[in-house]
């Protein structure tokens, strides 16, 4: 079985072959073939993202398998929502008004980079409300990382700036943000889109 790691799915090719209903050796010249993304650990063996093996399977048009669906259901905590923010204040409310206006969701806090980096290893948050202006971090860089990196499981990202310019929220959104709100926040429209964002985890239309 994969291990059973909230942070971060990892297969081994023997465990490739078991999901997808194939012999080791197939699973094990997919990734020889470069046709699966795969790492080498220290003593040789083999380890695959869950999210390259689906981006594998999508590709060619393979069926997702059940076990590796309901596995990548966890990989994320969708009703978790992350605040990133140095603005105390703007934080604390938002927290708030978030924790009264969305029932069943956990709101957490940073108030830096080092403390962003903390809480998505340990919240693993289906929403991150980022402040791209967010100082000692390039905002726009964070942003691609997060939607990028299989690690965090793909969450939503909802950047937040003061320079709210067509150019800026063009440039943010380019970098993979699902959705983008100048200063001072209308927080009826953040709860609105959060709304929305989650509709599309019922229909299966989040990429």
């Amino acid at each position: 079985m994969a291990k059973n790691d909230k942070r971060l799915r990892i297969f081994s090719a023997l465990e490739v072959a078991n999901i997808c209903g194939v012999v080791n050796q197939t699973a094990i010249n997919w990734i020889r073939n470069g046709y699966l993304k795969a790492f080498t650990t220290p003593g040789g063996q083999y380890r695959v993202y869950a999210e390259d093996l689906k981006t594998f399977l999508d590709e060619r048009g393979m069926r997702i398998p059940d076990e590796l669906s309901e596995l990548m259901q966890d990989e994320v905590e969708w009703k978790t929502i992350l605040i990133v923010d140095d603005d105390t204040d703007l934080n604390g409310l938002m927290k708030k008004y978030l924790e009264k206006k969305l029932d069943g969701y956990m709101i957490y806090q940073a108030f830096d980079g080092f403390e962003a980096g903390k809480a998505l290893a340990n919240y693993r948050p289906g929403f991150i409300f980022l402040d791209i202006d967010l100082p000692g971090v390039d905002g726009h860089k964070l942003c691609k990382k997060i939607k990028e990196d299989p690690a965090f499981g793909k969450p939503f990202v909802i950047a937040m700036t003061g320079l709210d310019i067509p150019e800026e929220k063009r440039a943010i959104l380019d970098e993979g943000a699902d959705a983008f709100f100048g200063k001072p926040l209308d927080f009826e429209m953040v709860v609105k889109t959060v709304n929305e964002l989650a509709a599309k985890l019922s229909v299966g239309v989040h990429e």
